[in-house]
């Protein structure tokens, strides 16, 4: 009873206020073994697969048809792969799948583990903004993002596979579909609704993110960041698959 529970039983709504996003480039060889099988990876040119760590300011989170004061407000981390999945009906799908996901609020901690994979720990989160920057910073772990809002669209990254920001749009969403796997076997699939999503591309001063601070990422490169905001989100009830 307790499995079935963790596949997204439900509809959600929420609203995001703001959402900071980074992506990462990471080599082919280097992607296939975040990504259990039967999902495949996003790639770009068949060479460079791509990391997201987003920041997300959210309110109102509830199961569709609650009243909003019934929401829970927190802020979020999440780190995900770009993927494919051709499901059972044989149409390719495009999404995330989910590595790590971090929040400041214990109950959305309990809550997410108890109804997804998405795998919730607790960080001391913040978001500072003004006219010019946006900060997502924890003392806890000594995360530090930083980016700067510019007047005018920023150049990408030193380094990017990206030529403009054109082909970057591509790797700034929505997408559309957010996977989970369970023993390889079965697939939860969660559609995603969203309105009003502008990606605004924006510089980073600072990218200071310890999930990434392992060997599984060494060889990453910052491909594009943007921010969004005043969105309003909701995910549809999860479809399970089984192979």
């Amino acid at each position: 009873m307790f499995e079935s529970l963790r596949s997204h039983p439900f509809a959600v709504n929420a609203f995001f206020n703001h959402s900071l996003v980074l992506t990462y480039a990471l080599p082919v060889e280097d992607i296939l073994p975040l990504i259990p099988a039967p999902l495949e990876p996003d790639l770009f040119h068949g060479k460079w697969g791509f990391v997201a760590a987003a920041f997300v300011q959210t309110s109102a989170l509830r199961p569709k048809g609650f009243p909003v004061w019934m929401g829970n407000d927190f802020l979020l981390a999440g780190y995900r792969v770009f993927v494919r999945y051709r499901n059972l009906a044989g149409h390719r799908l495009r999404g995330l799948y989910i590595l790590a996901s971090q929040t400041d609020s214990a109950r959305m901690q309990r809550m997410g583990n108890f109804f997804t994979r998405y795998s919730y720990t607790t960080d001391a989160l913040s978001f500072t903004r003004t006219d010019q920057l946006l900060k997502v910073q924890s003392g806890k772990t000594g995360l530090s993002v930083i980016a700067g809002h510019a007047d005018a669209e920023p150049a990408l990254p030193a380094g990017s596979p990206f030529a403009d920001w054109k082909e970057a749009r591509r790797f700034a969403g929505p997408m559309p579909f957010t996977f989970s796997v369970i023993n390889k076997s079965t697939v939860v699939v969660v559609e995603g609704v969203r309105s009003n999503w502008t990606p605004r591309p924006v510089s980073i001063t600072a990218d200071r993110i310890p999930f990434l601070d392992n060997s599984a990422f060494r060889n990453r490169r910052l491909a594009n960041a943007f921010v969004v905001e005043d969105i309003p989100y909701s995910w549809k009830k999860g479809v399970v698959e089984k192979w």
